[in-house]
């Protein structure tokens, strides 16, 4: 059976404001979008002496599946309690949004969905006046096989044509179905490089420059059917002809982890620290490759999904201070601490931060210091979009702050929020000029890598990826979900680099001069490695670290089966 990571059954969403607000209801679409004008409404009517309902609905009770067929199931569950009302239930299956509820109804039949597929599935209420429940317990649910057996027809014969340092055009022949195709892959082997679900002809981006590929087509039909695969092609991308350099070799740097997370360097540039989310460990590791345990971080809990131990950044005065900053899930909510490490062991657990609210999902986490010697924190929405338009909330955003846990001076609303509009922010790199870069998961549409200002709306939930809303900042670049889902990123000569869960790749995106605009992505180590988490610039070279993540929750590898590689640029 498979297994998704972004299954969208329907995404249209009707948000309901209380009625003490005396706003009309606003039906919006698009990841659970909320229009600017509805929070502007909401605000006006608030300052005019409306009371604010703050208090969540109760986490809903044990989901069930019934009336399973090959591509539709009927979910149900616990009805949860509001002190107002509960509005409705958002259904999420790894982390996104795939439907919804009436507050009335406690179950909802998902359609549309694909045979033979376990789906990951989570419930959450939501009140009037936006605030959500934690996640309900989970339940995995699996559809029937399909009864279509046929695999359609092979494609007709592939041909490459316009090769370029970075793409190529490819065409090929129509297959045909007993039902009907709905796609085709280009593929490497069992690599999928994109899926084209109209017509028999794109142009693939994304290469590695003067790198060899071996290419072919299969078509699929809707019940998951495959074709045989077509004939393959073979070429070689033209010279690289780009500033900064490309990742040149990789090797294996250390084995025996599970979910390596964050990773910090000290600033003698002979170890790093690296944090693994789910047991809570933190270990040293020397730029040969040696590890050794230095302690666990108290108080941190799983969330069954992406919460746990995160980051780590090393403060820039350790060697006086010896103090080191660590994001994590406790029981209450996501909290920013400080703890000391003396080169052999953790220890002086203090909480700098807490009230960052968390969820099974969205979580953020990255933690980094800036050249202005304040530390940034990116925090995710927890599955709660109006959090992150929400000026007051410390949920979707990047924070700036002291380290000594206050809002750093200068921030531009006057408390720890940086940027606002972030639905679950992941990498944070500053470049040579001092400029942030910021990596973002999109819901199911577009995934983000941003350039940080201060003050500045990134969009959601009114917005996924480029848009032409006012007052919204539009991404640098964007990918397709299937391509990205983007993690930990770092910079090396003028260069970004992204690391991919979903994508399973390396993206490598130049920074044009000092602009603030990018070039184009190229991609390396396409299915290669499995999920990558974490990149980090090592010191003193053009060198990379690059941790897997294949023993969570969505990689499915056994515990100790997570690796960190060491990516040579030149």
């Amino acid at each position: 059976m498979k297994r998704p990571t972004r299954t969208v059954a329907s995404r249209t969403v009707a948000w309901g404001l209380p009625l003490a607000l005396a706003v009309p209801l606003v039906g919006l679409t698009g990841a659970g979008a909320r229009a600017a004008t509805d929070y502007q409404a909401e605000d006006a009517a608030i300052s005019q002496g409306a009371v604010a309902d703050t208090q969540a609905p109760t986490r809903p009770g044990q989901p069930s599946c019934s009336d399973i067929g090959e591509n539709r199931l009927t979910l149900a569950w616990g009805a949860a309690t509001d002190n107002v009302g509960v509005t409705a239930y958002d259904i999420y299956e790894h982390g996104n949004k795939i439907g919804e509820a009436s507050g009335s109804s406690v179950s909802k039949a998902l359609t549309g969905l694909t045979p033979d597929t376990t789906y990951n599935l989570t419930v959450i209420a939501r009140d009037a006046a936006g605030n959500t429940s934690s996640a309900s317990p989970v339940v995995d649910c699996t559809t029937k096989p399909s009864s279509d057996t046929t695999p359609p027809s092979r494609p007709g014969p592939l041909s490459a044509a316009g090769i370029t340092s970075n793409a190529v055009d490819l065409t090929w022949g129509a297959s045909t179905d007993d039902r009907a195709v709905a796609g085709y892959d280009v593929r490497s082997d069992t690599t999928v490089y994109k899926t084209v679900t109209s017509g028999t002809s794109t142009t693939l981006t994304g290469l590695a420059c003067d790198s060899p590929y071996t290419l072919n087509v299969v078509a699929r039909d809707a019940a998951g059917n495959v074709s045989p695969q077509s004939n393959t092609v073979n070429f070689t991308t033209k010279a690289c002809a780009t500033d900064g350099g490309v990742p040149s070799s990789v090797s294996t740097l250390s084995t025996g982890w599970t979910i390596p997370w964050g990773t910090a360097w000290l600033p003698d540039g002979q170890s790093a620290l690296v944090t693994e989310r789910d047991d809570f460990r933190v270990w040293k590791v020397t730029k040969a490759g040696a590890k050794t345990q230095v302690g666990s971080v108290p108080n941190a809990v799983t969330t069954n999904g992406e919460g746990g131990l995160l980051g780590v950044a090393v403060d820039p005065k350790w060697a006086t201070n010896h103090y080191v900053y660590l994001m994590h899930t406790a029981s209450e909510g996501n909290r920013v601490v400080r703890m000391t490490y003396d080169g052999t062991k953790l220890g002086d657990y203090t909480v700098l931060l807490q009230g960052i609210k968390k969820n099974r999902y969205h979580n953020g986490g990255r933690l980094a210091f800036g050249p202005d010697g304040y530390l940034y924190v990116s925090t995710g929405e927890a599955q709660t979009p109006d959090l992150a338009q929400d000026k007051n909330s410390l949920n979707g955003k990047i924070l700036r702050m002291t380290t000594d846990g206050k809002a750093a001076p200068g921030n531009p609303f006057g408390n720890y929020v940086y940027s606002l509009g972030h639905r679950n922010p992941q990498g944070l790199a500053f470049d040579r000029n001092g400029r942030l870069w910021e990596a973002e998961f999109g819901n199911s549409s577009k995934d983000e890598l941003n350039l940080i200002k201060p003050g500045a709306n990134y969009g959601w939930p009114t917005c996924e990826g480029t848009c032409g809303v006012s007052g919204m900042t539009n991404p640098k670049a964007t990918w397709n979900v299937s391509e990205a889902s983007p993690s930990g990123i770092a910079i090396v000569r003028n260069v970004v680099y992204m690391a991919s869960l979903r994508g399973e790749r390396l993206w490598r995106i130049p920074i044009n001069g000092d602009n603030e605009s990018v070039g184009t992505p190229s991609a390396y180590y396409v299915g290669t490695y499995g999920r990558l988490r974490t990149v980090t610039k090592v010191p003193g070279a053009d060198q990379l670290w690059l941790s897997t993540t294949n023993s969570d929750n969505n990689g499915g590898e056994a515990d100790g089966s997570d690796k960190i590689f060491r990516v040579t640029i030149s």
